[in-house]
């Protein structure tokens, strides 16, 4: 398994490569395709590790979890569900959450599986999806909660999900990570609210990629949500908020005062 990410030295630098311990061996080109050893290795300490690719697009599932759906006595669609967050919507780790400024009520969190695309991607049968996945990475789905429901004559799914830093991500990207076999934990201010198996998730990375690009094309670094199970609740301002998925890593963010 590697870990990827992508890292700014504070002086105005920014890169990406691959972890090594506690270093980073640097490489340059694009990272879905054949990306070059430069050999630099840098010591992670003093890094700011940035969000470990940069989508067009983030794809969040809902009701893809068997558990979440029994206890809200939903049956498991025929078809992925699914929004989408805009690329402003983007948050690396320990990076601000920040509320927005006309709403005042509940966010909350979502401890998720995010799926890496890795190659340009459509109408794929099944059997071949996972050749387009390039790895893992952490999500945290965050949503004003109260803004989903405002308008009785249409949720707002888009709205209250895709608003500027609601679409956190990282810390790094694991390839070939054994999804089959991990739990997502989902800490908030140091107390764990969730702790969910990846293996009850109704449709698996593979079906996922290959029915989603059947709908739109997938572009490298795009990312899909594989969507949450039991535990989802909300969070005060000036809470952090910790996603860990063991095998990929912590996503810590901070939902600012």
């Amino acid at each position: 398994m590697t870990h990827w990410a992508r890292f700014s030295d504070g002086n105005g630098r920014s890169g990406f490569g691959a972890i090594d311990g506690d270093r980073i061996v640097e490489h340059t080109g694009d990272l879905f395709d054949r990306p070059s050893l430069i050999g630099t290795s840098i010591p992670m300490e003093g890094l700011e590790l940035l969000a470990p690719c940069t989508p067009s697009k983030i794809v969040a599932l809902w009701n893809n979890f068997r558990a979440l759906a029994a206890k809200l006595e939903k049956q498991a669609p025929a078809h992925p569900l699914f929004l989408i967050k805009p690329p402003t919507s983007l948050a690396g780790p320990n990076q601000a959450v920040r509320r927005p400024r006309a709403y005042q009520g509940k966010i909350a969190f979502e401890g998720e599986l995010g799926i890496v695309i890795g190659r340009r991607c459509k109408d794929v049968p099944v059997e071949e999806a996972m050749r387009y996945i390039f790895g893992y990475t952490c999500v945290n789905d965050i949503t004003a909660a109260e803004v989903l429901n405002e308008d009785a004559n249409f949720a707002q799914w888009t709205r209250a999900k895709g608003y500027d830093t609601f679409g956190c991500i990282g810390p790094m990207i694991a390839t070939e990570f054994d999804w089959r076999n991990s739990h997502v934990v989902t800490r908030l201010d140091g107390v764990e609210r969730q702790n969910y198996p990846l293996a009850d998730m109704i449709y698996s990375p593979a079906e996922q990629v290959s029915r989603i690009s059947h709908d739109m094309t997938l572009l490298p670094g795009d990312v899909i949500a594989c969507g949450t199970s039991l535990g989802v609740g909300s969070m005060k301002d000036g809470s952090t908020i910790e996603i860990f998925i063991d095998g990929i890593g912590s996503l810590v963010n901070t939902l600012a005062a």
